[in-house]
C-alpha cells in the first residue's frame, strides 16, 4: 500500500498553544498544514541526516502522490550528449505549434529529483503557457559537485538551442527556467550566455531560486519556515554540492554575488511566504530590477518551498501555475 507521504522526518511545531504556533496556523495554508501533519505522523529519519541515496528514494516516493498532469500533443524522451555520458531530457509539446521553448531544470538541492518527479509540473507549464518544455535531468551531487551541474545545464541549453528547428519545426524563442536548485542552474546559464554572447534568451523563469550561500537571512532562520525544506536541509545540500566553501562564492553558485546583472533576460520570479529561500530569491529579483531587467514577481501567500510541484496535494500550486503561465504566455507573445 502506498504511504500517504514519503517517510521522512518533517520538522513541525509542537502541539503547545504558543503565540508562534497560532501565528503559523493562521498564515500557513491549511492544506499545507494538513500535509505536514501527515508527513510528521510517518516521520522516520530527518532529511538532513539522510544519505544521498536515502534522500533520492524518499523524494522519488513523492511521485506516486502527485496528480499526473494533463495530456500533451507529444511527450518525447531525448538524450543530450555531455562529456562522459548523456543527460535524460523529456520534451513536452502542448500543441503542434507552441509559442516558445522553455528549457527547464528541476529542483532537489542539486542532489535529488529527476524527469519522472517533475513530469506533471512540466506538463502543466507546457499546456498552461502554450510553450514547449524541455525538462533536463542534470547529473547530481555529490557524485557530480559544483561546477558539474552548471556545465551540464549550459551544455543542455546549447544543444537544445541548436536543435530547435529539428525538434520543433521552427527556431522558436528560447527561454530558461527551473525551481529551487534548478532555478539556480537556470540563472547560471543566463550568466554564461551573457558572457559567451549567446544563446539569446527571451526570458528566465525562477521558482523559489537558490541565489546565495548565506544562511542567516530572516527567512532562513524563522522558526515558521523550518518545514519540508529547512535551514538544516539546505546546509546539507550545500555541503554536498559545494564542499569547498570557497567555491560557493562564485556567482555561478551564488548569483547574488554577481556584481553586474545588466543585460540578463526578462525574469519571472515566484517565491513562497514560508520558505527559507524567500529572502534571497526576492533580493535577486530586486537586484535584477535595479540593473534594468524587467521583473515580474509574486510571493505566494501561505505556501512553503516546493509547493508548485505538489499537484493534487496542495491546491496552492494552482495559483502559482496561473501566475507563471500567464507571464510565460505574455513574454512568448512579445518575443
Amino acid at each position: 500500500m502506498t504511504p500517504l507521504v514519503p517517510r521522512c522526518h518533517v520538522p513541525v511545531n509542537s502541539g503547545t498553544d504558543t503565540k508562534k504556533s497560532r501565528r503559523q496556523a493562521m498564515s500557513l495554508d491549511a492544506e499545507t498544514r494538513a500535509f505536514l501533519d501527515k508527513a510528521a505522523a510517518s516521520a522516520t529519519k530527518p532529511r538532513h541526516l539522510m544519505t544521498p541515496q536515502e534522500a533520492r528514494a524518499a523524494f522519488s516516493g513523492m511521485r506516486a502522490l502527485l496528480a499526473p498532469g494533463p495530456q500533451v500533443h507529444q511527450a518525447r524522451d531525448l538524450h543530450i550528449p555531455v562529456e562522459s555520458g548523456q543527460l535524460p531530457c523529456r520534451l513536452f509539446m502542448p500543441s503542434a505549434s507552441p509559442k516558445a521553448l522553455l528549457v527547464y531544470f528541476h529542483g532537489g538541492g542539486w542532489v535529488v529529483g529527476g524527469v519522472e518527479e517533475f513530469d506533471p509540473l512540466c506538463r502543466e507549464i507546457a499546456v498552461g503557457a502554450d510553450v514547449a518544455v524541455a525538462l533536463v535531468e542534470y547529473r547530481k551531487a555529490p557524485e557530480h559537485p559544483f561546477p558539474g551541474p552548471v556545465d551540464d545545464a549550459c551544455t543542455a541549453l546549447a544543444w537544445l538551442n541548436a536543435a530547435r528547428q529539428e525538434l520543433l519545426g521552427a527556431e522558436l524563442p528560447l527561454m530558461v527556467g527551473g525551481d529551487s536548485a534548478g532555478a539556480n542552474l537556470a540563472i547560471a546559464t543566463t550568466l554564461k550566455a551573457r558572457q559567451n554572447g549567446g544563446p539569446a534568451l527571451a526570458a528566465q523563469l525562477l521558482v523559489y531560486p537558490v541565489t546565495d550561500c548565506r544562511f542567516d537571512r530572516p527567512s532562513y532562520v524563522a522558526p515558521d519556515n523550518q518545514l519540508l525544506t529547512s535551514r538544516d536541509v539546505m546546509l546539507r545540500y550545500w555541503s554536498l554540492y559545494a564542499p569547498d566553501e570557497s567555491q560557493r562564492l562564485s556567482s555561478l553558485a551564488s548569483p547574488c554575488r554577481e556584481a553586474d546583472l545588466r543585460g540578463l533576460p526578462e525574469a519571472i520570479v515566484l517565491t513562497a511566504e514560508h520558505d527559507v529561500l524567500r529572502d534571497e530569491g526576492e533580493e535577486y529579483a530586486e537586484r535584477l530590477r535595479a540593473a534594468g531587467v524587467a521583473v515580474h514577481r509574486w510571493r505566494a501567500p501561505g505556501q512553503m518551498h516546493g509547493f508548485l510541484m505538489l499537484l493534487g496535494i496542495l491546491p496552492g500550486s494552482r495559483g502559482g501555475l496561473r501566475f507563471i503561465c500567464a507571464q510565460l504566455r505574455e513574454l512568448a507573445t512579445r518575443a
